[in-house]
């Protein structure tokens, strides 16, 4: 059973603690169990049930009804709730208890909702991107379990692909091709379909390789098709000295080519880039980048 601190609340559903506090002793939304030391703690149904009570609460609900209503009539509320708003802490809470609770009926309507509200990329950026956020504290507590991530994951790369199968493939003498992979040990691939996308929207080709991909494999693939960029992302944690190895090694491998590199490690990691690489912290300086083409 994974077990809260007040504070692990605090982070996953934006409730202060002291507001947790209170609402325990005059409501008992909550209610925490003790260790045999006497150290209070929160159960995933405790994390459930004020992910909840914070999106009504917000919608103007007060907390007495609350607390009256069953399961059924809060999960009603809820759905209306993610197809009339936009606030985007509201849908990430909700896609939140959508992933706990294993509902893809629901994930697939909030997500599919605010594609049609704010477009793919709006999105993906202000939406699944602090939903991804969420997901790394959710980690770092152990509430989720490998199956919650791939179940969500999937959905999400499926929404992408339907958006890159659905560009035009009509390209003109200043297209390039990129080639795009993940290293070895990589497997978040949302960032890099994303990339996919966006590349692929501004008019050029793309040589999708996905994840996990041995550095030599890369080697053999450029001398069959002809290149004129390698795109990487990674996210998974990795030593300074590793994550520097690598691209030492790629832009040894690649001198003639330029390297285009992002995704999360590299918001903690400033590494040495070589002449050949251009480091990208943010997807408006792709699309900058792609534009300049």
């Amino acid at each position: 059973m994974i077990r809260y601190s007040i504070k692990d609340l605090e982070k996953l559903t934006g409730i202060k603690a002291h507001t947790i506090r209170i609402w325990e002793k005059r409501y008992q939304i909550v209610e925490p169990a003790r260790t045999l030391t006497n150290i209070r703690y929160y159960t995933d149904e405790d994390l459930k049930r004020l992910l909840n009570v914070s999106i009504l609460n917000k919608y103007g609900f007060r907390i007495s009804t609350i607390i009256a209503m069953s399961s059924e009539e809060i999960n009603r509320k809820l759905i209306d709730i993610s197809y009339k708003d936009s606030s985007y802490n509201n849908e990430v809470e909700s896609l939140i208890l959508s992933m706990i609770e294993m509902d893809e009926l629901r994930f697939d309507r909030i997500l599919s909702s605010a594609i049609i509200k704010l477009g793919l990329e709006s999105t993906i950026t202000d939406i699944i991107d602090l939903f991804l956020e969420k997901i790394g504290i959710l980690w770092q507590t152990g509430t989720i379990t490998p199956a919650q991530e791939h179940f969500v994951s999937n959905l999400i790369r499926q929404k992408l692909i339907l958006a890159i199968d659905g560009q035009n493939e009509t390209y003109t003498d200043n297209s390039k091709v990129f080639l795009l992979f993940l290293p070895e040990e990589e497997y978040h691939e949302i960032g890099l379909l994303f990339f996919h996308y966006l590349i692929k929207k501004s008019g050029h080709q793309v040589v999708y390789l996905g994840q996990n991909v041995p550095i030599s494999d890369l080697s053999a693939i450029a001398a069959l098709r002809h290149v004129d960029y390698l795109f990487t992302s990674i996210t998974s944690s990795m030593s300074g000295n590793g994550l520097q190895q690598l691209l030492d090694k790629l832009s040894a491998l690649f001198p003639d080519k330029t390297i285009l590199i992002g995704g999360y490690q590299f918001q903690n990691v400033r590494p040495v880039l070589a002449g050949n690489m251009i480091l990208f912290y943010s997807v408006a300086e792709l699309k900058e980048f792609l534009e300049s083409l």
